[in-house]
Order: structure tokens, then C-alpha cells, then sequence
């Protein structure tokens, strides 16, 4: 976090002069600005929070705080230029979190269901990591499953008693620990598996993770007579994940992200700022804070 946080410092005033540049605007034509304000790295909020408070106040310009993790969610409703969905349900599926969401309007959710432990993402960096690939996992255990065979090995991902919509992969990546390295082992212990037994395990794992996610998304929006989903989060970039969702021919419309939309980025931020402020048309007050953590939608 406090490398993040320095990395902040050092690139913002940098990577806002080469969006003005590339959009060919000043700061003078900019209308609103808008802010990722919650949830994340306190320290990284921090940065982009305090630059655009003093942007809003120095160019005397309309300022939006965003939650990022909504601002995944309307990723996947830019650029289509049919009106949105709604009732949708929206699923959120990245490193830091896994959530199913019921999505009423554009700002109106209500959360119908969470990960107990580990995020999706999480667990496939995770995972990743007791196979001995590199960071970030996602894209690597995905690479590798495509050479495997998912029937190999037989895992489960955890059942939540409490909730049918949430959401447990610690004891999924467990079992996968314990497999590569042996009954009861930790990360650092040797490997006992064949080399050549890593990609089942990757397919094997990503099959189960992402039966979980689908079983409960298409029983969630059954249950709530939701009429679309709505995707995003870093995740939805697997496309093993969204050729198990086309293969279960559901008969509610499915929207992902656009690739360069789909992991943390400003635009979306931007949009659903641009969105926010169309509709209410005042700037939130400068004194708002940085979130680490989601608090309410």
C-alpha cells in the first residue's frame, strides 16, 4: 500500500497532463470532475481524492466522489446506446471483491450477496501462486487451464449455510494447496505433483470457481425475476467464464465491460460521474472522505 500510494504521487499530475493532451482539451473545458473515493487502498484514494478537491476548487468546477465498485458496474452499460436494463442483477466479480447485486437504477442496489473470505480474483492470484506462475494470476491460471483437463481433479468450492448468494474460495484454494504440496501443507512447502499435472489443476480449479459464480448469479436472478446481468471487475476478462455463460443459453441478455474498461480505469469513473452530476446537477461537498472500505451504496 505505501508503494502504491508513492507511485500515486509521483504519476498523477504526469497521466492527467497526457489525457488532456490526448483528448486535446484544457482543464478550462472540463465540466465536472469526478473522483474514485471508496472502496480501495486508503492511501491511494487519498491522492486521487485530495488532487481533484483541489482541481474542483482551484478551477471553481463541479466535483462527483464515485464508489469504484459501482462505477464496474456501469462499465458494462457504456457505449451501448440502448437504455439499461432494470431489474438487473449486477455481479462483481475482481481481486478485492465478489458480489451479486440487485440494480433497480443507475445508483439504486441492493446487496444480495457477497464472498464470507476470499474474492474470485483472490483466489486465482492465490492459486497462481502455488502453481509457481506469476502476477497478476488471473490472466496466467486462465493461460494454463486451456491446456488442461477439467474432469482431472474433482474440487468444491465452500457452501455458505447462511446466505444461498454468498460466496466462500478459501477452502477451494486450500484443497488446491493441498494437492500441489501435500495434506496439511503451507505455500512455501515442495511441490509433489507432476509438472505436467498443473494445468488440470488450473482447469479443474477455474471450472469449479466459476460453476459457483454462474450456479448462483442465474438462482439469484431466477429468484429476484431480474430481466439482465450486468458484469464487471478485472475477472470478466476471462473468456472461459463468459463462453460458461453463453453455453447456459439463458434468456435474460448478458452485457461485459469492454476489455480496456474491465480493470480499474478512469473512464468508467468519468461516466458514471458525467451520469451522476446530469442528475442532480450540484457538486458533492469537498469535505467528503476516502473509504476503504464499502460502508453502503
Amino acid at each position: 500500500p505505501e508503494l502504491a500510494s508513492r507511485s500515486h504521487i509521483d504519476k498523477i499530475l504526469p497521466v492527467i497532463e497526457e489525457a488532456l493532451k490526448t483528448a486535446k482539451v484544457s482543464l478550462d473545458e472540463i465540466d465536472v470532475i469526478a473522483v474514485a473515493n471508496r472502496p480501495g487502498l486508503v492511501g491511494s484514494l487519498l491522492i486521487g481524492l485530495n488532487t481533484a478537491k483541489a482541481l474542483s476548487f482551484a478551477l471553481d468546477k463541479p466535483f462527483i466522489g464515485i464508489n469504484h465498485i459501482e462505477a464496474h458496474l456501469y462499465a458494462s452499460m457504456m457505449g451501448d446506446d440502448k437504455d439499461p436494463i432494470f431489474p438487473a442483477l449486477g455481479v462483481v466479480i475482481s481481486g478485492g471483491h465478489t458480489m451479486l447485486l440487485k440494480i433497480s437504477d443507475i445508483g439504486k442496489y441492493e446487496m444480495l450477496g457477497t464472498t464470507i473470505d476470499d474474492a474470485i480474483g483472490e483466489s486465482f492470484d492465490k492459486v497462481a501462486k502455488i502453481l509457481d506462475l506469476s502476477y497478476p494470476g488471473g490472466p496466467e491460471v486462465e493461460k494454463l487451464a486451456k491446456k488442461g483437463d477439467s474432469s482431472k481433479y474433482q474440487f468444491k468450492a465452500g457452501k455458505v449455510d447462511k446466505n444461498p448468494f454468498d460466496f466462500s474460495f478459501s477452502g477451494l484454494k486450500t484443497k488446491v494447496l493441498y494437492t500441489v504440496k501435500g495434506q496439511k501443507s503451507k505455500k512455501d512447502y515442495p511441490t509433489i505433483i507432476k509438472e505436467e499435472d498443473k494445468k488440470h489443476i488450473a482447469a479443474s480449479f477455474q471450472k469449479c470457481a466459476f460453476e459457483d459464480l454462474i450456479k448462483k448469479s442465474i438462482k439469484a436472478a431466477d429468484h429476484f425475476n431480474l430481466k439482465a446481468i450486468y458484469f464487471g471487475g478485472g475477472v470478466t476478462c476471462n473468456k472461459a467464464l463468459k463462453e460458461m455463460f453463453k453455453n447456459k443459453n439463458l434468456d435474460i441478455e448478458l452485457f461485459w465491460p469492454k476489455k480496456d474498461l474491465s480493470l480499474d480505469n478512469a473512464a468508467m469513473i468519468a461516466g458514471l460521474g458525467y451520469h451522476k452530476y446530469k442528475k442532480v446537477l450540484k457538486s458533492d461537498k469537498l469535505d467528503i472522505l476516502a473509504e476503504p472500505t464499502i460502508s453502503s451504496f
